[in-house]
């Protein structure tokens, strides 16, 4: 090859990498949403500067300190009722309290009805007692037409009300003698 035709290549080879570089620079200007990466979540830092963000808590997460084996859990500032059978959550729901709550504490079903009347004067059914607070009984029962409406301030009464489908599965994990884990 020829000192002017080395020349030559060299120049569009120089060439050649700088059209190759501005395409590139061009490509990377602008990314569709389609290729480009997903973006990590923001997390707000909490509790010292510097320190880790702490993730939310799971509402459906088990209490700590609420027991081992088969038994039912109830959180009463929660709200909140969990079956746990072999350690293992087997259902969780929200419920509504009554007037009148147990002391924090292990307790075991007493007794069962399948339909009553409440002392507030809703039919329910699915009764599944635990406690006695005074002179008032505490348990889980579902109002039969299905409302899960706050219980009369007025009135001193027992019943933790959750919707049918949660009572009926009450009604069949929480037979007489089984354990009853009341969390704060």
């Amino acid at each position: 090859m020829s000192r002017s035709s080395s020349g030559i290549v060299a120049g569009l080879t120089a060439a050649a990498v700088a059209v190759v570089g501005f395409l590139a620079y061009q490509a990377s200007a602008h990314v569709p949403d389609a290729f480009a990466k997903p973006k990590a979540p923001r997390t707000a830092p909490s509790g010292a500067a510097g320190a880790p963000a702490q993730k939310p808590k799971d509402p459906h997460a088990l209490p700590a300190e609420s027991g081992e084996g088969d038994r039912v859990v109830y959180a009463l500032a929660d709200r909140r009722v969990w079956l746990v059978e072999k350690n293992r959550v087997t259902r969780t729901f929200a419920v509504m309290p009554s007037t009148v709550s147990p002391e924090a504490g292990s307790y075991q079903v007493t007794s069962r009805s399948g339909s009553v009347t409440g002392t507030d004067g809703v039919r329910i059914e699915h009764v599944v007692r635990f406690a006695l607070v005074g002179d008032v009984a505490i348990g889980f029962s579902a109002a039969v037409d299905g409302t899960l409406s706050s219980p009369d301030p007025t009135l001193k009464t027992g019943g933790v009300r959750m919707k049918v489908a949660d009572g009926n599965a009450m009604w069949t994990f929480a037979t007489v003698g089984s354990k009853v884990v009341v969390v704060p």
